[in-house]
């Protein structure tokens, strides 16, 4: 096949098709690599804790890792990123000519700075299992004791349906935390049916 084709073939391509995603269940992200189940760890504060605890804390998910064969970690922003904000801002203020204007501009990069020092620690922790071997109703059970060997580790840690898996593609790829409602399909909810 010709570049021209492949590019062309590449461009046709749907978003899912891109990123080799085959589909979304009740409790996984099955891609052409694997099956993929997330768990969500929710961080602890650790700059309040003495050096024993922390040891003690990363010993702990040491003791869970170590039990799960296909297992990756994943950190990710779940709150807006306002660098191209800030920078659109302070170009306009670069070509602002009246000081009233400039001012407002202003301001509004003093609000947008503030608000991400307010949202800095909000981060997202996740323990991604790759299902390989496991099939059929062997699934379930594993995925349980996964769970519990992180609450008996004391972690607080739940696993991820579809809906939480699709905020989690649209944080990652998109930076997008603001929407409410994940499409199955994009456009989705413009459709209307019967006419």
């Amino acid at each position: 096949m010709s570049r021209k084709k492949k590019a062309a073939e590449h461009a046709r391509q749907s978003t899912r098709q891109l990123l080799d995603i085959l589909g979304i269940t009740e409790y996984s992200l099955q891609t052409g690599h694997g099956e993929l189940v997330f768990f969500s760890v929710k961080p602890t504060n650790i700059s309040v804790l003495s050096d024993a605890s922390v040891a003690a804390r990363i010993y702990a998910l040491m003791t869970v890792l170590q039990g799960l064969a296909e297992v990756e970690l994943l950190c990710i922003n779940s709150r807006e990123n306002f660098e191209d904000n800030k920078s659109f801002l302070r170009l306009r203020i670069d070509a602002e000519n009246l000081p009233a204007v400039r001012k407002l501009l202003e301001l509004d990069a003093v609000n947008l700075d503030r608000l991400q020092v307010q949202m800095a620690t909000a981060r997202e922790f996740l323990i991604i299992v790759r299902l390989r071997k496991e099939k059929g109703t062997e699934v379930f059970p594993y995925l349980s004791r996964i769970e519990k060997a992180l609450k008996d580790q004391g972690f607080t840690a739940r696993r991820c349906g579809s809906e939480d898996i699709k905020r989690l593609l649209g944080v990652y790829y998109e930076q997008n935390v603001t929407t409410e409602i994940y499409e199955d399909n994009d456009g989705e909810r413009w459709v209307i049916f019967g006419e």
